[in-house]
């Protein structure tokens, strides 16, 4: 086996839900503030998943005050508790950048039953 897929088998987690581009998912991320530390929720829809192994990064995109923000997530990262998938989308496409140009009903996303 290669070297590099060996080290990286120890970082990478197991215990990570299965999910998609259009799912709606909320990300436990953790904070640090000095040498304090709190758990912030980011909520929103995933636009995007990309590589695979250790480097596997998902985007995350939600409404908020009316201004559209996207965040990038590792999949992998220590700083990430926890992943909630509270919705299923109903998607057609692995990347689905076209939401950035709809607003109000029409960047609704269909629930997958």
């Amino acid at each position: 086996m290669d070297l590099i897929k060996l080290v990286e088998k120890e970082y990478i987690k197991a215990d990570l839900p299965d999910f998609k581009a259009g799912d709606r998912v909320t990300v436990h991320y953790k904070i640090k503030e000095g040498n304090k530390e709190r758990i912030q929720l980011f909520q929103g829809d995933v636009i995007q998943r990309r590589n695979s192994g250790l480097n596997a990064t998902f985007t995350v995109r939600k409404i908020s005050n009316g201004v559209g923000v996207e965040r990038i997530f590792p999949l992998h990262s220590p700083n990430i508790d926890k992943i909630d998938v509270n919705k299923i989308g109903k998607v057609r496409r692995a990347r689905i950048f076209y939401l950035r140009g709809l607003s109000g009903k029409a960047a609704r996303i269909a629930e997958k039953r």
